[in-house]
């Protein structure tokens, strides 16, 4: 029987882990919190737990019956609050997927699972981009604010603003909203223009999306009922504050996302939730040594297989679609990796298809401008971990002897902090890459997340036949 080992329990996760037992697999799930769900679909703590949680999230009666589906079933293990801190590739196999489980403080508890097929669903953690002030406390990623507001039901401010680009603003607002929250605006830095030959492009493409519609008119009615403006063509491009934020000063862009001098507004906030697109995690399937596509994206074939031998990936690091197209794509990896044959499911390759298509929209629509840097001073703070400004890195980038990425990055710092380039990494690279320098790639790191000493040090359990 089959042995697939699934790492994550988002949407993709999940459904890799049904459509892997539906094809009569073995599987064991792996994910760092304490309950599933990812992102999208993030519990409150079972002290705080809701009783009716489907008014809080779209499409929770679904996930909810997936989930029970997959941790009830007599072929699955589903092992919450761990961590894979590495995985040791080898020819022609799955690679050995080295775990920890429980707390991160807390000894013991290494193994390591040898799968027969790996599927990879690790998500994506939020983008921003630096401007003056960005560095102050009150400021937090969209997905951190919403992931507190709604995994939590703490609010990281009484009146935050929402800014940054893309629909995934929207549920942002919402989940601060229904919190008790208040938002006086959400800011859309791309104009209506952009957002508009985006999405109405070849418009009859959009019909199996209508799910996405009615969500997002929810989304819209939760804001006019608290008469929050959602304005295009603007954006945050500095916040203030004495020891934390107190305002921030908005700017109408130019379609590039230039700022248009004399269009600066002030407004008083004591949050600011950033988003500009997503990151796609792809610590791991470095790791393995799967292929990514222009260095975004993982690569995968029609079947979701990556480059490595019985590695799949589905989700976020194949593409930026929302979490329905992320289950498609899992359901498909699941199925392929289980052993399910690839010709039974071609209704189910039709919708991975169109949730293709749909990513594909959703940058068109959304994409980041090229002007953002003119928000930036030379005292902008690019790397948070570091305190490397603006003016560090153009003097770093201005020395020929010293633009190799390797010398950049020891000579500024920039993405040797605690996250190690996952913030600062993107930002730096196009900067980079502007100035001609050679742009630092996503670094194989054989140690993905911290692990302690005597750990490492210890035997794990080998799990084979779990």
């Amino acid at each position: 029987m089959t042995r697939v080992v699934v790492i994550g329990a988002g949407p993709a996760g999940l459904a890799a882990a049904e459509h892997a037992l539906r094809a009569g697999a073995t599987v064991t799930v792996l994910d760092e919190a304490e309950r599933p769900g990812g992102q999208y679909h993030r519990m409150l703590p079972r002290a705080y737990a809701a009783r009716s949680q489907h008014r809080l999230q779209h499409g929770w009666r679904a996930f909810d019956r997936r989930q029970r589906r997959v941790r009830e079933h007599p072929r699955c293990t589903f092992s919450a609050r761990t961590s894979v801190w590495a995985l040791e590739p080898r020819a022609d196999l799955p690679p050995l997927v080295h775990l920890l489980r429980g707390a991160a403080d807390a000894a013991g508890g290494r193994a390591v699972l040898d799968p027969d097929a790996l599927v990879l669903a690790t998500g994506a953690h939020d983008r921003v981009l630096p401007f003056p002030g960005w560095d102050l406390p009150g400021v937090f990623t969209a997905g951190a604010a919403q992931a507190l507001a709604k995994g939590e039901r703490v609010l990281v401010g009484e009146r935050a603003v929402v800014c940054g680009t893309g629909p995934f603003l929207l549920p942002v607002a919402a989940s601060l909203l229904e919190a008790g929250g208040r938002v006086p605006a959400v800011l859309e830095a791309n104009p209506a223009a952009t957002l508009l030959r985006g999405w109405a492009a070849r418009g009859w493409e959009l019909v199996p999306q209508a799910g996405k519609a009615i969500e997002l008119a929810g989304y819209a009615t939760g804001q006019l009922r608290h008469r929050t403006p959602y304005r295009t063509g603007r954006a945050v491009v500095e916040a203030r504050g004495d020891g934390r934020v107190e305002e921030v000063v908005s700017a109408r862009l130019r379609p590039d996302w230039s700022p248009v001098p004399g269009t600066e507004q002030v407004l008083p906030v004591d949050a600011v939730c950033v988003g500009h697109g997503f990151s796609p995690r792809l610590e791991l399937p470095v790791a393995a040594g799967c292929a990514l596509d222009r260095g975004e994206f993982v690569l995968v074939d029609g079947d979701q297989r990556t480059s490595v031998a019985g590695v799949y990936a589905a989700g976020e690091i194949t593409g930026v679609a929302g979490a329905p197209a992320a289950a498609t794509e899992g359901a498909v990896a699941g199925w392929v990796a289980g052993g399910g044959d690839p010709a039974g499911i071609t209704r189910l390759r039709r919708r991975r298809d169109r949730g293709r298509a749909f990513a594909a929209r959703l940058a068109r629509a959304h994409p980041t401008g090229s002007g953002w840097p003119g928000w930036l001073r030379p005292d902008t703070v690019l790397c948070r971990c570091e305190g490397t400004d603006y003016r560090t890195l153009r003097r770093a980038l201005e020395r020929p002897a010293r633009s190799g990425a390797r010398a950049v990055r020891l000579g500024t710092r920039a993405g040797l902090g605690p996250c190690q380039g996952r913030i600062c990494g993107p930002t730096v690279a196009e900067l980079t890459a502007r100035s001609g320098g050679e742009v630092c790639t996503v670094h194989h790191r054989p140690i993905a997340q911290p692990i302690r000493l005597a750990d490492l040090a210890g035997t794990p359990e080998k799990e084979r036949d779990r």
